[in-house]
């Protein structure tokens, strides 16, 4: 056994210990770790050895002096009305565990300060790049992303998205989806459950999509499609649902984009007297797990939070590394039938709102 390797390992290993553990000058393990210079393969592999037997962690400010990077990238959320958190917190969580694999940190800024909350986060140099969701089709935030100095991701689609980086589920897609899926069963006048008015008053791009999609597909199948924005408490829920049933009671088929709000519809539809799936179909865009515990579970396209975090922090990792990457990444829609749909049983009789 060597010397070094013999001797007992320093309770604050540093760059000089690893160098003394390698055989090298502190200088080569600097240029190892920053990269500014090439180093032969042997003694970069024994450089890379002595920090894992030796448990070297650079130091924060001392890496990013190095390599000119914070390691941290901003990750711009949407907490504000019409914005279901615990969704939210799939695609944050998504987002920060992909970070760590990238041995990035990420800080979290709200979306309500707009244009000037980026351009403070990205003259600070905090971070590396950023992740930017709750995108509206008119989003004022995205002649400054096209003009910052900092790469960035948008998880949504704005309406021109040209010289951006996009990532999303197709929204379009997925209204379609469920309308064709009601359509094939038989019904000919169904309704778009959506998001709170204010979510499509912001023009918010997931909620305007599903939207045309819905409408493209209702089209296409010669049949009745109404939307009804939709807010989230019990109470408002049935009030909406009974008016819903009362201007148009041959509604037999439901397209619910809206998580909060999806158990409150089958149980203000039932207090209606209609039970799902037999007087009334529901399709819904949402979580799998809300899918699967809902009664009955829910015919549902799935809202990948887990893949499109991934996505986009891969994306934004390239491109922090001047790497090329697509500009748009659209995921496709997969409808998954479960027991929340059915045929077309009986016409419905009209019920007053209560």
């Amino acid at each position: 056994m060597t010397e070094s390797a013999a001797a007992p390992r320093p309770s604050v290993v540093t760059i000089i210990d690893v160098a003394r553990h390698a055989g090298v000058a502190p200088s080569t393990v600097s240029y190892v770790l920053s990269g500014k210079r090439a180093i032969s393969k042997l003694t970069k592999q024994r450089v890379q050895a002595s920090i894992r037997t030796l448990g070297y962690h650079p130091h924060a400010g001392a890496r990013s002096l190095a390599s000119n990077r914070a390691n941290v990238i901003a990750l711009v959320l949407p907490l504000r009305a019409g914005m279901h958190v615990p969704v939210l917190m799939q695609f944050a969580s998504s987002v920060v565990t992909t970070a760590r694999m990238h041995d990035h940190d990420v800080l979290l800024v709200t979306a309500d300060e707009g244009p000037a909350g980026l351009r403070r986060v990205a003259a600070s140099a905090l971070v590396d790049g950023l992740i930017v969701m709750d995108v509206e089709l008119r989003d004022s935030r995205v002649p400054l992303l096209r003009e910052l100095d900092r790469p960035s991701v948008l998880i949504g689609f704005p309406a021109e998205p040209a010289g951006l980086t996009c990532v999303d589920l197709d929204f379009g897609r997925a209204g379609l989806e469920c309308v064709n899926r009601l359509a094939a069963l038989g019904h000919r006048e169904i309704a778009l459950l959506g998001p709170p008015r204010a979510v499509y008053d912001r023009g918010t791009g997931f909620a305007q999509r599903t939207m045309a999609g819905f409408a493209e597909a209702v089209v296409s199948h010669g049949i009745t499609g109404t939307v009804v924005p939709c807010e989230e408490n019990p109470d408002a829920v049935r009030r909406q649902v009974a008016r819903l049933i009362h201007d148009r009671p041959e509604v037999t088929g439901l397209v619910v984009h809206n998580e909060a709000a999806v158990g409150h519809i089958i149980a203000a539809a039932a207090e209606l007297g209609r039970s799902v799936p037999r007087d009334i179909s529901v399709v819904a865009i949402c979580p799998d797990d809300l899918a699967q515990r809902t009664t009955p579970p829910l015919d549902s396209v799935l809202i990948p939070a887990e893949e499109v975090g991934m996505r986009a922090v891969d994306l934004l990792m390239r491109k922090i590394e001047g790497l090329a990457v697509p500009d748009a990444s659209l995921l496709a829609p997969r409808l998954v039938t479960r027991a929340s749909a059915g045929p077309v049983r009986r016409a419905l009789v009209r019920t007053q709102p209560r």
